[in-house]
């Protein structure tokens, strides 16, 4: 593993925002991102001691026969290439021997509220929530690297989780420093090291950029990391616009927010969706199915108490071929008209295909002290 860069040639980055002072009073501000090595799969061993070691793969029902997939997998599984989204039943061809075993939701938050509190309790610790998973925590030190270990201990103590933590002057450079210290490790990546370490990989490596972003780039000649940081800005443009284009030369560049944002997230919207274990193929199906998902739906944005003010409405054709259809509504509370607005939406499904799966996501107002933007990447939460 490449080593991490000596701390006398860190690019601290303005950092603002409320810090705690960790290693003295001249500490230097730093982002770690903390990230729970195989979490769901880790939580399920704690609970069932005698499958450590074993290829665990955690789904739907934990039945492969049943059209779901999968969620996660511990190592010892992904070393057969199994991966989150991958459907069940391949994912149990992948691994024959494989212990698979239902997704338990309530079990996963559980063991992540322990781990968010523990990082909240960590000395001058700002924590920006991202998931069951993983978190930023915003810090001063001197050795950042000890703080970190001082974190993972006592996430080890509390939970008996282990997790990686990556160190960055910037968001972006946290998250990507944590996949270089799994599991369980510590890296650092910063302005200094940022092209060592980064700058010959391909682009999709990167926080933000997907395989579709990547091939895109690549007909522009921009095929490394280094090459993305290269490139004006303004070359991009054209090709994707001027948020997005200069946007990924930033992500090239590792550059981007280094405030660790305390403020909780809240949800611009609430989503259910039902893998069907057989095809729908009539209308009388679909709006069933539509009319259940959007009751579903309405229980959670009932508890935000915020109105709906968008719909979209997701379609997976058999075999695999997914859409989606999205409206924007008038800002309503009226159950009635929103699940009118849902059924207009599904009459646009085309008719006489069979569907394996419908998802309906209903967007809703936000709060004017709400965390701005959509990911830390794009001038944060």
């Amino acid at each position: 593993m490449l080593a991490c860069t000596p701390l006398n040639a860190v690019w601290p980055g303005a950092y603002r925002g409320r810090l705690g002072q960790t290693g003295g009073v001249n500490g230097i501000p730093w982002v770690l991102h903390v990230d729970l090595d195989q979490f769901i799969a880790a939580v399920e061993v704690l609970r069932r001691p005698e499958l450590a070691g074993k290829p665990i793969i955690v789904g739907g029902r934990g039945d492969p026969t049943e059209r779901a997939v999968v969620s996660t997998a511990s190592y010892e599984a992904r070393a057969y290439g199994v991966g989150s989204g991958m459907p069940l039943r391949i994912a149990a061809r992948k691994v024959p021997d494989a212990v698979i075993l239902p997704v338990d939701p309530e079990a996963y938050l559980a063991a992540s509220e322990t781990v968010m509190a523990t990082l909240h309790a960590q000395p001058g610790a700002t924590v920006q929530v991202l998931g069951w998973d993983e978190a930023f925590v915003g810090i001063e030190s001197g050795d950042p690297e000890a703080y970190a270990r001082q974190v993972q201990a006592a996430v080890l103590e509390r939970t008996q989780l282990h997790c990686s933590v990556g160190i960055g002057d910037t968001l972006v450079r946290a998250k990507v420093a944590t996949g270089f210290g799994k599991p369980a490790g510590v890296f650092r990546l910063t302005a200094a090291n940022w092209l060592e370490v980064m700058g010959s990989r391909p682009t999709k490596d990167l926080w933000g950029i997907g395989t579709k972003v990547s091939g895109r780039l690549a007909k522009l000649g921009v095929n490394t990391v280094a090459e993305l940081a290269a490139t004006d800005p303004q070359d991009l443009v054209h090709e994707f616009g001027p948020k997005m284009g200069p946007w990924y030369a930033e992500l090239g560049r590792g550059d981007g927010a280094s405030v660790v944002d305390a403020t909780p997230w809240v949800a611009r919207g609430h989503s259910r969706e039902t893998t069907f274990q057989r095809d729908l193929t009539e209308p009388a199906q679909v709006d069933d199915a539509v009319r259940e998902l959007t009751t579903r739906v309405l229980e959670d944005v009932a508890a935000e108490g915020r109105p709906v003010i968008g719909l979209t409405l997701k379609v997976r054709y058999a075999p695999f071929l997914t859409k989606t259809h999205a409206r924007k509504i008038p800002e309503t509370f009226d159950r009635d008209e929103i699940l009118a607005r849902a059924l207009d939406l599904a009459a646009g499904i085309e008719a006489g295909r069979p569907i394996r799966l419908l998802g309906l996501r209903a967007e809703m107002t936000m709060p004017d002290d709400a965390r701005k933007g959509h990911t830390p990447t794009r001038g944060g939460w």
